[in-house]
Order: structure tokens, then sequence, then C-alpha cells
């Protein structure tokens, strides 16, 4: 008999009652350290006082009004986070994945309008997540994610991950006339921690402005503080016309954001796109108390410092137990380490040890800590991390 909840998650065997910073109280009473903050969701980790009371306060005034009038929480929330990027406008969803939908028709409907009707396809990369929906799910493009779901939103050219002069002359034969837009994330998380380097980037953006194609930087699950920078792209020195948002912009409160240029969004007038819940009071007051603290410039460099920390744990683990773990990937707070035993099997470890991490694709052990985490739960981490390490070579 098939349950009351869709069976669509391998889920471990822990429910929790209570978070407290970085730590999740289960139901015996038994604590977690957190290092997956609800796959990079919980920024501020859990029940952060200045988060509750602003969620508290703006439920007690409103909390849906609907976006056919004007919402001033939502124009505060865009007036931050415009003041802080490269974009001149914003739209708000409930999620990562409608953050990609409306990617992809803000970048059609901008060579539509500029008089190319012609340019729809995008350019994108294997390893990819963009999200679950139809149209995410074609940009992403792996067998594991579309295998079922056909037919398929139509085009999508897929790609080698970008990391030599081979593979950026693979992009540039693939940008023809009927590109409109090339989409990628600065930092991939699902695909394992891997790292678009600096270069590439920039060579991306010098193809796209050649041939007047759009830039799209996923950074759903790397933006918004992970790296020690507001948005991972800031370590290269360039900006995208359109970037995707969402995970910690809410701090836990369902919330994701569109950004672009006036250029990008030019074909996106009024009745082109909608959402009943995007942009709501409640998440928007929300949002707005967490850009406002991890847009601080001590706080992203309180992040890149723990980081640093946290990395350097890493790599001693790494050197203890080379029959577990081979090499540390990521920047800032978006940590990966390169796992010899299956990554569940890690997880599963680290649960015996009161550790929660997040497998990724690529063998790899996804490490997505709150950015305020403390210098001591970062040593208590590694401590258990130890421990899990050291159980599994026992097992092996």
């Amino acid at each position: 008999m098939i349950p009351s909840v869709l069976p669509t998650y391998n889920r471990a065997p822990l429910s929790f009652v209570k978070g407290e910073g970085s730590w999740l109280i289960a139901e015996d009473g038994h604590r977690y350290l957190d290092l997956g903050s609800g796959i990079a969701v919980n920024a501020l980790g859990h029940a952060h006082p200045a988060l509750v009371q602003t969620l508290t306060d703006q439920a007690q005034k409103l909390w849906h009004v609907s976006n056919v009038y004007t919402i001033p929480e939502q124009e505060r929330l865009a007036r931050l986070l415009t003041e802080n990027s490269f974009a001149d406008t914003v739209f708000f969803t409930n999620s990562g994945t409608e953050t990609a939908e409306l990617a992809i028709k803000m970048a059609r409907k901008h060579h539509y309008d500029a008089g190319h009707p012609e340019r729809i396809e995008i350019v994108a990369f294997e390893g990819a997540f963009h999200g679950r929906s139809t149209g995410a799910i074609a940009a992403a493009g792996s067998e594991k994610m579309v295998k079922g779901f056909g037919p398929l939103m139509p085009g999508f050219r897929h790609l080698k991950w970008p990391t030599s002069d081979e593979d950026h002359a693979a992009i540039r034969a693939a940008i023809t006339d009927k590109t409109c837009a090339v989409i990628v994330e600065p930092i991939q998380g699902e695909g394992g921690i891997r790292v678009v380097p600096d270069q590439c980037l920039k060579g991306l953006r010098d193809l796209c402005d050649q041939t007047g194609t759009l830039l799209i930087f996923d950074e759903v699950q790397c933006g918004m503080g992970r790296t020690g920078r507001l948005f991972a792209h800031e370590w290269a020195g360039v900006t995208p016309d359109i970037m995707m948002v969402a995970k910690g912009i809410g701090g836990g409160f369902p919330l994701g954001a569109v950004l672009a240029t006036e250029r990008a969004a030019s074909g996106m007038t009024a009745g082109t796109h909608g959402s009943t819940y995007g942009g709501n009071p409640l998440g928007c007051a929300v949002g707005a108390k967490v850009v406002e603290l991890i847009s601080d410039p001590a706080f992203l460099a309180e992040v890149a410092r723990k980081g640093a920390l946290m990395r350097q744990g890493l790599e001693s683990l790494v050197a203890r137990h080379p029959q577990v773990f081979e090499a540390v990937r990521g920047e800032g707070l978006m940590l990966g380490l390169k796992c010899k035993p299956a990554p569940a099997d890690v997880v599963k470890a680290g649960y015996e040890a009161g550790v929660l991490t997040v497998a990724a694709a690529d063998n790899v052990l996804r490490l997505l800590p709150a950015l305020n985490i403390p210098d001591a739960d970062i040593a208590e981490a590694l401590t258990r991390l130890d421990q899990a390490a050291t159980t599994l070579e026992k097992a092996a």
C-alpha cells in the first residue's frame, strides 16, 4: 500500500522536533550537529532570534494579499538585492525550481522581443541541477533526472563541465545564431561541489558578450554568502545577465528570486509571468532580514574565515583517513569531501556519530553548515567526522 506521503524520498530514520543554531534535536532528545542546513537553506542556523522575531512581527500584521497589489515588504527586499548585486530588477518565487522556469522564459522572451524568435536554444552543462520541473530537468539533461518524463522541453544543448581551453572551444562551437543563453552554476552542488574556475567564468562572460547571448548563473545553492561573498560569481569579477537565487535567501522560509539586468528582463512585461504566493509579505520580511545580516561585509569576512578554518581541518581529516577520503573541494562554507566508499555510507556513519551531512554526485559528501556556525561547533564537527571515518575503517 502506498504511504499517505508520496514515497519520492529515501528518508533517513530520523525525525527532529527542535533546532538551535547549528544543532538539531531528535524526538528521543539526541542532539545532532547539522552540517547540511536543510541543503544550504538554514543559512543562519535554526531558530535565529532575529528571524523568529521578524516572522512573528509580520505574522501579526499581514500574511498574504497577492500580487494584484503593491507589497511594501517585497519592494524593500528587491531594493536590498539590487543595491547589493548587478541586478536592476527582481521577481520573487517560492523555490529554486521556479527560478529556473522564469530564467528560461526571460532569456527566450528577450530575444523574441529583440526580433530574433529563432534564438531559443540554451547551452547547459553535464552534472548540473536546476530543479525538478519539466523545464529544469530538460536543462540538466542527465538520464537520472529525465528518464520516464518525456517528451522533454526542447531547446537545450548539453556540454562537458568547463575546466579547460578545449572545453571552451566546444562552448564556442555550440553557440550559434539559435542560442539565446548559457546557464551554469558557478559551483555545482548536487553535481559534487565542482567549482568553475574564475578564468572559465570570465571566458563565458566574454563569449556571451561577443555573441549577444545571455549569461544565466544558477546560484540557488552557492549564493547568499555561502562562499564568503554575497554571490559566488563575485570572486571571478564577472556578472551575469540573469541569476537564480533561493535556498539561503529565506533562512528556512520558502523563498526564491530571479535577479536580472534591465536589458535581460526587457521582454517580461505585465502578464508574461506571475506567482500566487511568490513575494508574499511573510517571506519577503524574513528575506529582507536575511539579506541585511548576510550582506554585512564583516559577516561575509567571517564566513570566509570559518571556511578556511573548516577546510584546514578537513584536509587534516583526509590525511588521517586515506581509506575513506580523497580530497577536499569547494569554497567558503560550501565544502565537499571526495570519498572512497559510497557517500551514503559516510552519511550513515555520521548519523551514529551525531553529525548530519549530505551526499552528492561524483562520490562527494557535502558540508553546508550554517554560515554563522561557531568555531567550537566546527571543531566538534571535525571530531564527529573523524569518529565516522574511524567507524568505516573498522568495518572495512
